[in-house]
């Protein structure tokens, strides 16, 4: 059974950093893509930040692009997401998300976790 935990949220000032763990078990993670998403309050699932399982290259969404980092550990099955300069629209419920393949995410982004609240306010 896949079971991805999420961790690492709280409530942060923006300017300010975070970082996101995802440990992951019932599959070989290194075999597969994951990636973080968020939503928002009334908003739909966004793709943040994915990366490949192959050769490890990650891929950001333009609103993240230069403050978030994603990287993962293979040998301890863990995928993390390094958040800085963070913003009040970063905002959501961020959701760790297991690849369909190697080099490719599911379309609804499933299976993921339980998720971890990010709040940024003054």
């Amino acid at each position: 059974e896949v079971q991805l935990v999420e961790s690492g949220g709280g409530l942060v000032q923006p300017g300010g950093s975070l970082r996101l763990t995802c440990a992951a078990s019932g599959f070989t993670f290194s075999a597969y893509m994951m990636a973080w998403v968020r939503q928002a309050p009334g908003k739909g699932v966004e793709w943040v930040s994915g990366i490949f399982a192959p050769d490890g290259r990650p891929g950001y969404a333009d609103s993240v692009k230069g403050r978030f980092t994603i990287s993962r550990d293979n040998a301890q099955s863990m995928l993390y997401l390094q958040l800085n300069n963070l913003k009040i629209e970063d905002t959501a419920m961020y959701y760790c998300a297991k690849g369909a393949t190697a080099t490719s995410m599911t379309n609804d982004w499933n299976p993921r976790g339980q998720g971890t609240q990010v709040t940024v306010s003054a």
